[in-house]
């Protein structure tokens, strides 16, 4: 039971002795650093019930309290505020009873639970993983991670864009500029390779488009009659008729994309257990808008064409099938959501981890399936998360200037190396241990850096500034982590006995309730989707024992039953940093 739930029950107990009231629910807050105190009650909320002074108030139950409840050794009341000071017993007792769990915080799924699906990545299949899409994995893994850890059973899955005039613009250039280049014959990772050829069809294209203008025609009317536009637009309908050859290449270019991907996924940590692909998919809801139809969800327009009227819901209205019989996004969208939870029959809720400008796409998207009856559309969720911006500004995947996500991740373990060499600590290393050391660092940095701030919030990403090895940065909770099991590793007395009946130093106290936090925060994250929770307070409870660690003495101790509780607890807080860190998709180092 945790310290709010215990003391809400004697709270609750006690105003109902005192003044004859029952409550339902009472207030907490932490104590100011400037009052002593471990928790604080709020009063304010109790007065109207109670007809009372807050003051009053607040000294009545704080007596209370101190006379019956064991947990409770003093208080004090400021205003409307009752500080409560939480006995050195309950805190060391709290202590011996998860010192030795490994996996604290963590809640395994209930039994017959409904599952969660957790979408992310999603990418194109005609240009490489970049910075953007950098962002969005480690926000769905770790939003996963954290749901997983809170007690849900979580499935992750993607959907690939691996059809569309995007991708034909690619197979285009591939024919007429490749010579036929492979990635073995390169040597290119093969989205690299097909990205190129991406970029290369846009400088053929704006050639084409500034001959045209040249010739008279406008710029609306060059771009329409280009002639690589118009191959590629013949090119997606040789696709949709099934032509042999078109087929043939664009499987083949598809899976230089996949294997190419295949390697970012592995070097940036996260991973599927399901894929999704738009070829299969795009076809998927044009029988639930027949359904929509005979049920009056949708309305067929003059024209053909099938829509949904939301403008009763402060909407607007939203086309679902054009007049040609064609799909739209939202279609897909729709039987897309309806095909998961057919081949995953636990599943009763999905995540969506999609950038903010397709705010408006799901908000439709959750409130048409609400509409065609689906009561797992209440479960549906839009993990909206801000652009990812760098110093020098904004990228175009057509122009060739993003930031390469495979780049980026090698840049992040050059920087790591770079710093670590500077600050010579690397004694006794093997060449192999560095590397993976370096990899550890900068990764740790990137990924701490993403995940720090808050998904809806756009972001400026520094990669110098990610790897400081002070302040809040994964660097420097990655060091204090392996602080830690330096520690551990030269305690060389018995550390598994059972201490109690300690007087606690203050740093000791203040760490144990940083580390009794943790599984509110992990189900906090989990309700809001927020890994920005998990590294924030991963980032406090490491200044807390930074703090402990300079003040207090661990080995050098003299009395023996204070050094072994200080062990035992430095590595409750590695232990509680390991596990922050997995779900955030980091890794720690055993030495640094």
């Amino acid at each position: 039971m945790t310290l709010h739930h215990t003391l809400t029950l004697h709270i609750q107990k006690a105003v109902q002795e005192l003044f004859g009231i029952a409550i339902e629910k009472v207030e907490f807050q932490a104590t100011r650093k400037e009052f002593e105190g471990d928790i604080t009650m709020v009063v304010f909320p109790l007065v109207k019930a109670l007809k009372g002074n807050p003051v009053e108030i607040g000294n009545q139950i704080g007596n209370y309290l101190v006379t019956n409840v064991n947990e409770v050794s003093k208080f004090n009341v400021v205003g409307g505020f009752l500080n409560i000071v939480i006995s050195d017993v309950f805190y060391v007792e709290f202590f011996n009873t998860i010192k030795n769990n490994e996996t604290f915080g963590f809640v395994a799924p209930k039994e017959g639970e409904k599952a969660v699906m957790v979408e992310y990545s999603s990418p194109n299949t005609n240009k490489p993983l970049h910075l953007g899409h950098i962002r969005n994995n480690l926000l769905g893994y770790s939003v996963a991670e954290i749901l997983k850890a809170s007690g849900k059973k979580v499935y992750k899955t993607q959907i690939i864009n691996d059809r569309g005039i995007h991708i034909c613009k690619s197979m285009l250039a591939w024919q007429k500029f490749g010579n036929g280049q492979t990635p073995a014959s390169t040597g290119l990772k093969g989205d690299k390779l097909v990205g190129n050829f991406y970029v290369e069809f846009d400088k053929q294209y704006k050639k084409e488009i500034s001959e045209l203008i040249a010739q008279g025609k406008t710029e609306d009317e060059a771009k329409k009659l280009a002639p690589s536009i118009l191959e590629a637009q013949q090119m997606l309908l040789d696709w949709e008729n099934g032509k042999p050859e078109v087929i043939e290449l664009w499987k083949t270019m598809n899976q230089w994309v996949y294997d190419g991907f295949a390697q970012t996924y592995k070097n940036l940590g996260v991973d599927f257990d399901s894929y999704y692909y738009e070829s299969n998919t795009y076809l998927l809801g044009k029988e639930v808008v027949q359904f929509g139809l005979e049920k009056g969800i949708f309305e067929k327009d003059p024209d053909g064409s099938v829509w949904i009227d939301l403008t009763a819901d402060g909407l607007d209205r939203k086309i679902v099938l054009r007049s040609d019989g064609t799909a739209v996004y939202m279609t897909q969208d729709i039987g897309t959501a309806i095909q998961r939870v057919k081949d995953f029959p636990d599943v009763g809720g999905m995540v969506y981890t999609v950038g903010n400008e397709q705010d408006y796409h799901f908000k439709v998207l959750f409130l048409i399936l609400k509409k065609l009856g689906f009561d797992w559309a209440d479960s549906l969720y839009h993990l909206s998360y801000g652009m990812v911006e760098l110093p020098s500004g904004k990228m175009k995947s057509r122009e060739g200037t993003v930031v390469d996500a495979d780049d980026l991740m090698a840049e992040m373990t050059t920087t790591a190396q770079t710093i670590s060499e500077d600050l010579g600590k690397l004694d006794g290393y093997s060449e192999e241990e560095k590397a993976v050391l370096f990899k550890t660092i900068g990764l740790g940095a990137l990924k701490y850096y993403m995940l720090k701030v808050d998904p809806k919030k756009q972001m400026m990403f520094n990669p110098e500034e990610s790897v400081d090895f002070a302040g809040n940065t994964g660097p420097f909770i990655q060091y204090t982590y392996a602080r830690i099991q330096s520690i551990l590793r030269k305690a060389d007395f018995d550390t598994t006995v059972s201490i109690s009946g300690l007087e606690l130093h203050e740093k000791e106290k203040e760490l144990i309730k940083q580390v009794q936090l943790f599984p509110e925060v992990i189900q906090n994250a989990a309700e809001n989707h927020s890994p920005a929770l998990i590294a924030n307070y991963t980032y406090d409870l490491v200044k807390e024992f930074n703090s402990f660690y300079q003040q207090v003495s661990i080995l050098g101790e003299e009395n023996h039953d204070k050094k072994v509780f200080r062990v035992q607890l430095s590595k409750s807080v590695g232990n509680t940093i390991k596990n922050a860190f997995q779900l955030l998709g980091i890794e720690v180092p055993e030495r640094m």
